[in-house]
């Protein structure tokens, strides 16, 4: 990919904290393609013992212009200034991070910084190279066991270090490990939320890709049918309340909901076409129809939801924005439904699969 300019700005590196020894796993390949359908992107997950969550991470060894748009009232984020379009003339970055743990699992992005680092990958600085690496985090401390059990530099050098092109595993992984969706009833009506991909590839090599982890506040709603997946359950557990139901009787109680940050879907939109900066902040802007089609209520004040983009420019066909961003949406619409159907439920917090063979 030819040079560009880049004014660098500072990176935030938090201070380590203690997690449990983990291992890296190897990850087994889905039926699609996913995000890394986009040439010159590699996946990597880890999941971390003890307690599920981890942190799942997108790299781009030869750099890719980036793009965010966060429309939650409460993100947890890093190096988000830095995809401003008006801050530089043209943004490139070497990796995405998204994570568990709260604003805690920011620190798994210097993880894949110090990794980065020591492959020799980021923009030339004198002697050495500065890798950059934007980062999100949902909220996911309240499961599953000791919140201080979290993704730190160590999950983020794990989950790096195997990345690949390989289809990436969905469901209970990574940032979808802890994930869990319907808390508009409380914590003990939700269900198990997780992580999921989704391409698309057109005859003339256009491809359209997303990756998403689903921690929402509310339901999952399938938009070819406006069928719940998953959400709010009944009083009895045994089935689907209804979100919408919930909201338009004013029955929705004070919860999770009302506590910034604790309810947040983070993902990625990426593409092989060429992007300007101000183009992949349209593409990552546009992508968040795909997340309002299928998570009810989205957006809302006490959330992060957020949406990087990433263009890697390997193919050489004429740019139409407007098809770019359409097709974001679709798979990201796509890649949330997978996130639910595919994920395992914990105790007292079932999956879709665990609802339907009741």
């Amino acid at each position: 990919m030819r040079t560009r300019s880049l004014l660098i700005g500072a990176l935030l590196v938090g201070a380590p904290i203690t997690q449990q020894p983990c291992l890296a796993q190897q990850q087994p390949g889905s039926n699609l393609r996913g995000i890394t359908a986009v040439e010159g992107l590699e996946l990597g997950h880890h999941t971390l013992g003890g307690r599920p969550t981890g942190c799942t991470v997108v790299l781009a060894r030869q750099g890719a212009v980036a793009g965010v748009d966060i429309r939650g009232g409460a993100p947890g984020t890093r190096e988000i200034a830095l995809l401003d379009p008006t801050r530089t003339r043209v943004i490139e970055v070497h990796a995405i991070v998204l994570s568990g743990g709260s604003a805690y699992g920011l620190d798994a992005a210097s993880g894949v910084v110090n990794y980065l680092e020591e492959q020799g990958v980021g923009f030339a600085v004198g002697s050495g190279v500065v890798p950059i690496v934007p980062a999100a985090v949902l909220y996911d401390l309240g499961v599953g066991g000791n919140p201080s059990i979290r993704p730190g530099a160590e999950c983020g050098h794990l989950a790096a270090s195997i990345a690949s092109a390989e289809p990436p595993r969905e469901g209970s992984i990574g940032a979808g490990a802890g994930a869990t969706v319907g808390k508009l009833g409380g914590s003990n009506r939700s269900m198990k939320g997780g992580f999921g991909t989704s391409s698309i590839t057109l005859d003339n090599g256009l491809t359209v890709a997303a990756a998403v982890a689903v921690n929402a506040v509310g339901d999952i709603v399938d938009p070819a049918n406006g069928q719940v997946v998953a959400g709010v359950r009944t009083q009895d557990g045994q089935g689907l309340a209804d979100a919408r139901s919930i909201l338009r009787n004013q029955r929705a109680e004070r919860g999770p909901q009302d506590e910034p940050g604790t309810n947040t879907t983070i993902g990625i939109v990426a593409t092989n076409a060429m992007l300007t900066a101000a183009e992949a902040t349209k593409f990552a802007e546009m992508a968040h129809d795909g997340l309002a089609r299928t998570i009810y209520p989205a957006h809302t004040v006490g959330d992060g939801d957020t949406i990087f983009s990433l263009a890697t420019s390997t193919w050489e066909g004429t740019t139409n924005l407007t098809l770019i961003g359409a097709l974001g949406a679709e798979v990201m619409s796509e890649a949330v439904l997978r996130a639910v159907r595919l994920a395992e439920g914990l105790p007292g917090v079932p999956s879709v699969s665990d609802l339907n063979n009741q």
